[in-house]
């Protein structure tokens, strides 16, 4: 089976959504995220999501062979047919294995796993740095994107802001430590096989894109 088929790997605030998005326009290909395929699922009602959303309503996680039959049954949608991004897996050795099995059970080949590499500083500088408009929802930043008036929103004139609570310094380095940990042995593996392209995220977004471009060519 042709098409392209990308595994995407990068730290929390990294900016890889915005990079799957655009990968997913650009080559006409799905973005297979493992929580909206876990969540339409459930919401469908199919034998793997009544049987997942069980284990889940039990307070239990998911197991890996039931995440990896919900991508199975998601890869023969018919938006997977030109390939697809793999978003938010695998996260682990057992789970990069399954997926190659099932690739070859689907006469499928991996063309790229592309990690979006940012210096954790810099991450823990955008998330924790982040705050949007109450009333609008328009998206600033301590540093990057103050309103034009200090204390009033560019686009409602709201003068009500709030932050995330999990956007602070301490929930952004636990995520950032879990992160390095799941990847660390997974860039190895897909180097060895030749497949993994490592990007700088600390650039603008368009020159992350370039970049992407340029690895998929090559």
């Amino acid at each position: 089976m042709n098409g392209v088929h990308i595994i995407l790997m990068g730290p929390p605030g990294g900016g890889k959504g915005t990079q799957a998005k655009l990968l997913q326009d650009r080559y006409n290909i799905a973005q297979l995220s493992t929580g909206d395929m876990l969540r339409a699922a459930v919401k469908a009602k199919t034998a793997v999501g009544l049987e997942a959303q069980t284990i889940m309503e039990s307070g239990r996680l998911v197991s890996d062979d039931i995440v990896i039959r919900i991508i199975s049954d998601r890869m023969k949608g018919e938006d997977c047919e030109k390939g697809f991004i793999l978003d938010g897996f695998p996260r682990t050795l057992v789970q990069a294995e399954m997926l190659e099995k099932l690739l070859a059970e689907q006469q499928r080949t991996l063309d790229k796993v592309i990690e979006v590499r940012v210096p954790d500083e810099m991450l823990v500088q955008r998330i924790a740095g982040r705050f949007s408009c109450a009333q609008c929802g328009a998206g600033y930043h301590d540093v990057f994107q103050q309103p034009r008036v200090k204390g009033v929103c560019d686009f409602c004139g709201s003068t009500r802001f709030i932050r995330r609570a999990d956007d602070n310094e301490k929930t952004v380095r636990s995520r950032l430590q879990a992160y390095h940990a799941q990847t660390a042995p997974l860039l190895p593996y897909y180097a060895s096989k030749g497949l993994l392209r490592i990007i700088d995220g600390a650039l603008s977004i368009e020159d992350v894109t370039e970049n992407i471009e340029k690895a998929m060519a090559v």
